[in-house]
């Protein structure tokens, strides 16, 4: 059974915006599908008016993984981190032009990678799990021991 895709999905696949490491890069998140055996690390590199200049990622998975990480960092990038942390998985489908149902969990990886990246940088620069608004992150990205 052969899976529809958009051209929004198959050209972000195709041609993946935003892939890379960024060397000093100021949060970083992984995570990923034990399921699928999808990964996806995200990596911020956001300046003093908590502004994110660069964003890039690095995912091994399928099409859908590749597309859904791609158009997350064009959603996120050269905005506030307050806003990245309101991206949902929803959004990154509907920026797609939809997705198969059975890869709807790759939008969810997606959203999930950028908020532990963000999880990660107020961790780095100290600030206590209550102001990072640790309701968006996934568990573990905060380093609160209750949620390792």
């Amino acid at each position: 059974m052969a899976m529809e895709y958009s051209e929004k999905v198959m050209e972000h696949f195709a041609h993946p915006h935003n892939v890379g490491v960024i060397e000093d890069a100021n949060g970083i998140g992984e995570v990923g599908n034990a399921k699928c055996g999808d990964i996806m690390r995200m990596y911020l590199k956001i300046n003093e008016d908590e502004i994110i200049e660069d964003v890039k990622f690095q995912t091994f998975g399928c099409a859908s993984a590749i597309a859904t990480s791609s158009i997350a960092t064009d959603m996120i990038k050269g905005k506030p981190v307050s806003e990245a942390l309101t991206l949902t998985n929803q959004a990154v489908v509907e920026a797609l032009d939809g997705l198969p149902a059975v890869k709807v969990h790759c939008s969810v990886l997606a959203e999930q990678a950028v908020k532990a990246a963000v999880a990660d940088y107020y961790k780095n620069k100290g600030i206590p799990c209550d102001d990072c608004l640790c309701e968006h992150c996934p568990a573990g990205g905060c380093g609160r021991e209750e949620h390792q």
